[in-house]
């Protein structure tokens, strides 16, 4: 039996830069991120916990681990999806995110759905 067929996610990240939130005179710049989870799997599976790296322009790293996202566990059965909104503070004009969903099937199996860095920018930051 195929693992990876039972337990597939897939992972869409939407960003925007949050301008009246931000103060880019004293290095505070605000970002929004939509993630929308769909199971593509065989099987239901529960996001228990979420793992962060988040990374400014100058190289400073904050790690962030937490239960669940948005105060939520979603279990999703095959087909299902959860969208949320979170935000990330950067003292720098671009950064990035990735990291990981800590997962648990039905049956007991856990693993990891990594989460693919994406870019956080001021917009006409990036050419």
């Amino acid at each position: 039996m195929d693992e990876t067929s039972d337990y597939t996610l897939e992972i869409q990240i939407a960003t925007r830069f949050l301008d009246d939130e931000s103060a880019p005179e004293d290095d505070r710049y605000v970002f929004a991120y939509t993630i929308r989870i769909r199971n593509l799997g065989r099987l239901p599976a529960q996001l228990l916990a979420r793992h962060w790296l988040i990374t400014d322009a100058n190289g400073k790293v904050d790690e962030v681990r937490g239960e669940g996202v948005v105060g939520e566990q979603p279990r999703l059965e095959p087909g299902e999806q959860f969208t949320y909104t979170s935000g990330a503070v950067l003292e720098t004009a671009v950064g990035t995110m990735e990291g990981s969903y800590d997962m648990v099937g039905d049956d007991g199996t856990r693993f990891d759905a990594p989460i693919p860095p994406f870019t956080l920018a001021v917009p006409r930051t990036l050419h």
